[in-house]
């Protein structure tokens, strides 16, 4: 077999070489497979070439040659749809544009398999290894350069409009590639086609352009990445974050770099960088602590928050270790700018110090505030002279009890004092020794009462005693016990020569149950019962004084 036969074969196996390496070096996604159906294409033409001259069969050989120009037609219109894709154009995938490009191709591509009157091909010599084309060629042809005109066109707006470097980097490679397909097309079209009558046929020409195409095609998708989203989705994410990533590999060198970071760390990938040049020198801040962790512990997380005085900024930087497969394979490195973070924590702790002292502040009042109503609801229930409970009081008491309900019968009692002849004393002394007696005389009494007792007074010189659950027997012997000690009981005032001393006369009533009959209020209850002890007061009083006398209930 002659060498010509094998230069499309091998135009083939190059194309089948280059789908293998994509396959092998880029992490497959749904594009790619697009993509491997396209490049699978590409390998249709070479092929076929190969085949129309290694059958005898002219039935096969027009089976070829048939199927190859039907690739050629699927494959302008694959370059196109690419383009479009890759440049980021997809305004050109318009319902009408599609069409205009779909219909035509197909339509050749149907005169190509049909062959009506050998407008499509002609044998030579009974065979289509030589062949004579006929206007279907043609035209589909002209839909071939219609379709790279096409695809220049979307590369042109592309280059023009404002894409990002990477994608122009792309375009300029598509560019590239159609441009040499074109020019090998055109080449086998004159040499092989047009001048076939005055040379000999030399072929691979078409074959050697889709290889070329392919390659550049596969340069573009190595160098920038074209089919790998989670790179560029990985690279677009760092670069737009505010606060500065460094990666580094195991022996500190720059793996990769943020745009946030460039101005403040101007490193490229490979450098060597070094933490504690990029570290102020103050030794305030803790920077041998962290570097210290840094350096010691690479395994370990190292925190430190700075403050760079030459450009007023507080970093908060931390570095963690890169782990695969428990070791360590590099480090990586966030600078986060936390100057405003610190400004507001500082303001919110300043503030958070005035509300404590306002809290404070507000505290004490209160605190004050309720000293003053613990001051004036003792007033409200005290006699101010004596400092013993008031007669509001005693009554407000003694109606809550009477109106306590209660299971049991337990007695109570209520003594009802006078002081004896207290008059006199004010007549013969002054009102201020008066006073004296009347306080000396509380204290004297309260000194014997139970705390559960209410000592009151009444009125002037009279006070009342309430004994709650105590019967007559035990209230007659406290009486007995109060009346002498305050018989025995001497009074001294600074500008009287001899102490003072004084009686009481008592009137003690008893109580079984003290509880409010039916069809009485409480406080005409307890003016009976008041009335009761007070005329058991002053039958003591009419029997001498100094007495205790009990009411008859």
């Amino acid at each position: 077999m002659a060498l010509a036969s094998w230069i499309d074969l091998i135009m083939c196996f190059l194309l089948f070489l280059l789908l293998i390496y994509i396959v092998a070096t880029v992490t497959i996604t749904k594009l790619h497979k697009v993509y491997l159906g396209f490049h699978f294409s590409m390998l249709i033409w070479p092929y076929c070439q190969f085949a129309i001259r290694t059958v005898d069969d002219p039935l096969y050989q027009l089976f070829y040659v048939k199927l190859a120009f039907v690739d050629a037609s699927l494959l302008g219109l694959g370059w196109i749809f690419f383009t479009i894709l890759l440049a980021g154009q997809s305004q050109f995938l318009s319902r009408k544009i599609v069409s205009a490009l779909v219909i035509p191709a197909v339509l050749t591509s149907l005169g190509v398999v049909l062959n009506p009157y050998g407008w499509f091909v002609r044998p030579v010599n009974g065979g289509y290894v030589e062949r004579i084309y006929g206007p279907i060629f043609w035209i589909s042809i002209s839909v071939l350069a219609i379709n790279a005109i096409m695809s220049m066109y979307v590369i042109y707006v592309a280059l023009t409009s404002n894409q990002a470097a990477r994608i122009k980097n792309q375009v300029m490679y598509m560019l590239k590639g159609i441009t040499a397909l074109c020019v090998f097309l055109m080449i086998d079209v004159l040499l092989n086609v047009i001048l076939d009558d005055y040379l000999p046929v030399i072929p691979g020409f078409t074959s050697l352009g889709i290889v070329v195409s392919a390659t550049f095609f596969v340069i573009t998708i190595h160098q920038d990445k074209v089919f790998d989203i989670v790179t560029i989705a990985h690279q677009d994410i760092i670069n737009t974050m505010e606060y500065g990533i460094l990666v580094l590999d195991d022996q500190e060198q720059v793996v990769e770099i943020n745009h946030a970071l460039h101005p403040y760390i101007p490193l490229v990938t490979g450098a060597a960088f070094n933490m504690s040049s990029y570290l102020p020198d103050d030794p305030a801040m803790k920077i041998e602590s962290f570097l210290e962790k840094y350096h010691g512990y690479p395994l370990e997380t190292a925190e430190l928050e700075i403050l760079y005085p030459l450009i007023q900024m507080v970093v908060s930087i931390h570095a963690a270790p890169i782990m695969v497969s428990g070791s360590r394979v590099g480090r990586i490195v966030t600078f986060q700018n936390v100057t405003e973070i610190r400004r507001l924590i500082d303001e919110t702790n300043q503030q958070n110090a005035i509300l404590k002292e306002r809290n404070d502040s507000l505290v004490k009042v209160q605190e004050e505030l309720f000293q003053t109503n613990g001051k004036l609801r003792k007033l409200a229930i005290t006699d101010s002279l004596t400092g013993c409970y008031n007669r509001h009081y005693l009554m407000q008491q003694l109606e809550q009890e009477a109106l306590r309900v209660s299971d049991t019968r337990t007695p109570s009692t209520i003594i009802l004092i006078d002081i004896d002849f207290f008059k006199k004393i004010n007549d013969q002394h002054g009102h201020l020794a008066g006073d004296m007696v009347l306080c000396n005389t509380v204290e004297l009494l309260q000194h014997s009462l139970r705390p559960s007792d209410i000592l009151a007074r009444y009125g002037g010189e009279e006070f009342i005693i309430y004994l709650p659950d105590t019967d007559g027997a035990e209230a007659r012997r406290l009486a007995e016990q109060l009346k002498s000690e305050v018989e025995h009981n001497t009074i001294n005032i600074d500008y009287i020569d001899e102490p003072v001393s004084i009686t009481i006369s008592m009137g003690l009533l008893s109580i079984a149950e003290f509880k409010i009959p039916p069809a009485m209020d409480a406080t005409t209850y307890l003016n009976d019962l008041f009335k009761s002890a007070d005329k058991a007061l002053y039958a003591a009083k009419h029997q001498g004084r100094n007495q205790i006398v009990a009411a008859e209930v």
